[in-house]
Formats: C-alpha cells, structure tokens, sequence
C-alpha cells in the first residue's frame, strides 16, 4: 500500500509542475498577442489580463508542488559536512536534492514573478524589452518537477532505512 501512496504523490507532485510550466508557456503565448511597438531596444507594450492570470496559475500550482513535495517527504536535517558524509547514500541524495529543489523554486518564481508584474493592469510600459520570462519560468517548472520527485523518493528511502 505504501508503494501506491509513493507513486500517487509522485504523480501528483510531477502533473501539477507539469501543469504550471504549461500555464507558463500559455501565459507567454498571451503575452506575446497583447499589440506591441518596438524600435531598436525598447519596447512599449499593454499588459496581458490573460498573461497574468496564468502566470499567477502558474506560481501557484508551482508553489503547492514545492510544498507537497517537502511535507510528505519529510525532514532530511544535516547539521554539519562530516554528518553529511556519514550518511548513507539516499539520505546525501535527498539532500542534494532538497537543495537544488528549493533553487529551481526560487528561479521559477522569480521568473514567473517578474512576468506576472509585467502583465499587471497598471503597468502599461515602455522600456528595454523583457522577453521570455514566463515560458523559461515554465520551463523551470518541469525541472523542478525532476528534483522534487528525486527528493521525496529519495528522503521516503532515507527513511526506510532508519
């Protein structure tokens, strides 16, 4: 029973990443219909209602993943390096991955961040042009997918072990 739980959570984690990097990339897609005037650098374009909505969907689905992902897969406390190179190999793994997890969630919601404050409806703008943030903040959404499914399985094992 426990094997049908791990592979339910790990679906879940991984469909919901999966559907915020796609509302990411839909969100770009939006963006990129809004009428824009561009002349050499700089750009003067409307917000996207759309754009913002799905960067917001896709924060959040981006977040709650994070959160499930860490709640179920416990706590994988290393106090110091020498703990750390003591510790059986799934336990250093989940680690590793704890960390790069909470790297790509601080990239992808600074990109979907950024994109999202873009589109806010009082923000029509003139600047230098600010492109592809929300598809490559989608993007990190599907990374973070690989390094949360590789934490829970790994602090689920870690913890077996003990």
């Amino acid at each position: 029973m426990m094997k049908i739980g791990g592979v339910l959570v790990c679906l879940l984690i991984v469909s919901m990443d999966v559907g915020a990097g796609i509302l990411g990339i839909q969100a770009e897609v939006a963006q990129n219909k809004v009428n824009q005037l561009r002349l050499w650098i700089f750009e003067c374009r409307q917000p996207s209602h759309d754009a913002f909505k799905l960067g917001l969907g896709a924060a959040a689905l981006l977040f709650l993943a994070h959160v499930i992902s860490n709640l179920l897969g416990g706590c994988m406390c290393v106090c110091s390096q020498e703990e750390f190179q003591k510790s059986s190999p799934n336990r250093q793994l989940s680690v590793a991955c704890f960390i790069f997890s909470w790297v790509v969630l601080a990239i992808g919601l600074s990109l979907l961040g950024i994109g999202i404050l873009s589109n806010n409806k009082s923000r029509a703008s003139c600047g230098f042009t600010h492109h592809h943030f929300l598809s490559i903040g989608g993007i990190a959404c599907f990374v973070h997918a690989l390094f949360c499914v590789a934490y829970y399985v790994s602090a689920t094992a870690a913890n077996e072990e003990k």
